[in-house]
């Protein structure tokens, strides 16, 4: 009976020890997150202090981005910026990053919760083909627990990369409001000072005839250039804030036409606006116009009306392709496809 109990004592005796064990080890390794994680974010704070973007490589997005412990949200962008790459929007996209992250860094709210990151391909080759990445710019939100998930990667194709829309995208994803205060620009109040002084004194010059003012081609071709410049896009530009071109880093080729109808390219809204199909096809109703109305010799008014028909024809057939290539599906097409 003395031996079962005795026996019984060491046995708790021997769980006792083991439970405290256990207990000193996990305490010991919740300790040491806590000051690995404390470190991380000193760090991070450190870095954000001297710039708003903190510059990566491989082994420092490994180690603050990808690996717990981790009670932080850091948003990168995956980038090219080196004179070699030749990727202008990369250079537009990181001026806007730019101004977001210097929103935060300086904003009241600022706080260890959320930091901005660049990884440069020449500096994070490794990075990029860790993440299956093949474009560039991109921007990725890495959230303080788990994977990114679809919508942690920002839809620069259809939204574009203006700081706002960014500071939109991040306030769904980690609920951090920040308001983009840009640097102040004067180069759009100059220009308008330039143009009022310039029509201001050609009026003072012209004071005695004025008839100009009541030109009706004139302020025909002012209404056109209005119109062709808002059924281009251009207000859809200035608001999104797209991208010129699209370089594609793999085979270098250059796109102006973007596929996507839920987007466009800055380059695009020139071909229409200017190269090709609105200013044209104008062109050609015009001379339509022109060669029905006017009572000139006959052959001329051939000549004017058959050259008119030609640029509708064939940039309205142009106009069409282009439609196409944008709304995958549609059946219809003239000429060119």
């Amino acid at each position: 009976m003395a031996s079962a109990k005795q026996g019984y004592c060491v046995h708790l005796l021997i769980t006792c020890l083991f439970f405290l064990i256990l207990c000193v080890h996990l305490g010991g390794g919740q300790k040491k997150k806590e000051n690995m994680l404390a470190e991380k974010v000193e760090q991070l704070m450190e870095w954000s202090s001297r710039r708003s973007v903190v510059r990566m490589n491989g082994d420092k997005f490994r180690r603050f981005v990808k690996a717990p412990p981790r009670n932080y949200s850091v948003v990168v962008m995956f980038t090219a910026l080196q004179p070699q790459r030749q990727c202008s929007v990369c250079r537009q996209a990181n001026e806007e990053y730019q101004v977001l992250a210097n929103s935060w860094r300086y904003s009241s709210a600022f706080s260890n919760k959320l930091f901005f990151t660049v990884v440069d391909y020449d500096e994070g080759a490794d990075v990029f083909q860790q993440l299956n990445m093949n474009s560039a710019p991109t921007f990725m939100h890495f959230p303080p627990k788990g994977k990114p998930k679809r919508a942690d990667t920002f839809d620069l194709q259809r939204i574009g990369f203006a700081a706002e829309q960014l500071a939109k995208w991040i306030a769904d994803r980690t609920d951090v409001q920040i308001r983009v205060f840009r640097p102040p620009n004067y180069s759009g109040t100059i220009a308008l000072a330039l143009l009022v002084s310039l029509v201001g004194g050609l009026l003072y010059l012209r004071r005695n005839n004025l008839e100009f003012i009541y030109n009706k081609t004139g302020w025909a071709m002012a209404a056109l250039c209005v119109v062709f410049a808002m059924t281009s896009g251009q207000m859809w530009n200035h608001i999104r804030g797209p991208p010129y071109a699209h370089k594609n880093p793999q085979n270098g080729q250059v796109s102006y036409i973007h596929g996507s109808s839920q987007a466009q390219f800055v380059a695009e809204s020139h071909i229409i606006l200017l190269l090709t199909t609105d200013a044209a096809i104008t062109m050609g109703m015009v001379l339509l116009n022109e060669a029905a109305t006017s009572k000139g010799d006959v052959g001329k008014r051939r000549i004017i009306c058959l050259v008119g028909l030609g640029l509708v024809v064939f940039f309205f057939s142009f106009l069409l392709s282009i439609f196409r290539s944008k709304y995958h599906g549609y059946p219809y097409s003239f000429l060119i496809k």
